[in-house]
């Protein structure tokens, strides 16, 4: 009984020592917390997404009070988190352009070169094969990473081909870091022409592969008025400071690869 008694005392005095011990620490290795983080961090979504840069909304909340990061970073948030956050920090938002996801891929008549029973994934598909399924090299490969990624129910698979709900599409760019393809980019939502395409491999070898993939033939170049399309690496982008969204290079490309999702005038 003794011994009991013994060992009791013993652990309670260690107990007390070593509780001492980290009371001090805790105060000598305090630091101090800016009184606005917590504030800061009610006003984000709490997606943790990364679509700022940042590892979560507590890392780019903290950027923002040490001056390293601008209140326009949250996609998920948008304009009302970025005015909220305004408010606490007493400073003017800025000015932020909504963006969302687009999948650079028509995926209408891409060919394949094997059948793929193996895992239901994107990366998995990647490693067999030969690069995949697909004949094209640059394709959407229709698995589904993308889907799973985005926290807000942008994506879908239809007809095998990832596509972006852009009502949905806060912009994060999750989807993006899981495509092992590469072939998901951000654009401007106020914009109306994209090139559904993300092959670099010259026109006869994409010719092969699928027939609505862009063959670099320049024709987009040439219709438009505003020199917002160019061709590089046999791949027509569009540079949305430009774009009007005319359609000419719409109207010019023969493989039907540059789409306008502008609202289609009805004559009266």
């Amino acid at each position: 009984m003794t011994n009991v008694i013994y060992a009791i005392l013993v652990l309670g005095i260690m107990g007390g020592f070593f509780g001492l011990v980290l009371a001090i620490a805790s105060k000598i290795f305090y630091v101090p917390q800016d009184e606005r983080l917590e504030p800061l961090c009610n006003c984000l979504p709490g997606a943790n997404c990364g679509g700022c840069g940042f590892t979560g909304c507590t890392a780019y909340a903290q950027a923002i009070i040490d001056g390293k990061a601008d209140l326009t970073k949250c996609a998920a948030g948008g304009p009302a988190a970025a005015a909220a956050m305004a408010s606490i920090m007493g400073v003017e938002a800025g000015e932020m352009v909504r963006e969302v996801a687009f999948i650079r891929c028509s995926g209408t008549s891409a060919k394949m070169k094997a059948n793929y029973d193996g895992i239901h994934d994107c990366l998995a598909a990647t490693k067999a094969a030969g690069n995949g399924p697909l004949a094209c090299s640059f394709g959407c490969l229709g698995f589904g990473n993308c889907v799973s990624a985005c926290q807000f129910g942008a994506l879908t698979i239809v007809d095998g081909i990832a596509k972006v709900d852009r009502e949905l599409c806060t912009g994060c760019m999750a989807c993006a870091s899981a495509c092992p393809r590469s072939i998901i980019d951000k654009i401007p939502y106020a914009s109306t022409v994209m090139v559904e395409c993300a092959s670099k491999d010259k026109g006869p070898v994409t010719m092969k592969a699928c027939q609505s993939g862009c063959i670099g033939c320049m024709l987009c170049v040439k219709a438009c008025q505003h020199e917002a399309i160019s061709v590089t690496n046999f791949l027509a982008t569009v540079d949305y400071a430009k774009c009007t969204g005319c359609g000419d290079c719409v109207a010019k490309c023969p493989k039907h690869v540059i789409l306008d999702i502008a609202p289609k005038k009805v004559e009266a």
